[in-house]
């Protein structure tokens, strides 16, 4: 099940109940802000990264592993997972 724009596993996010986050698949705006990789996906009506012709571009690899944000590349192996469930 997609969770998330960017591979993110929003039900393992220690944010989500405390700031009552629905996931970005499902709320216009999160909570901390705009979210470039979201509005990318929007924007070329993506269900996620993964479905993306540029797959994984600079965007999606630099917030994966991003020193204080990045996850090493987790989320891009989500997006690959959730692209072949099809």
């Amino acid at each position: 099940m997609v969770e998330s724009r960017c591979g993110i596993y929003c039900s393992e996010c220690e944010y989500k109940i405390s700031m009552g986050c629905k996931g970005c698949v499902n709320i216009e705006k999160p909570f901390w802000g705009e979210c470039l990789v979201k509005k990318c996906c929007e924007n070329k009506e993506l269900e996620h990264c993964g479905q993306c012709s540029k797959f994984p571009c600079e965007l999606l690899i630099s917030f994966s592993y991003d020193k204080e944000q990045g996850d090493n590349g987790l989320r891009i192996k989500h997006c690959r997972m959730w692209e072949n469930i099809k």
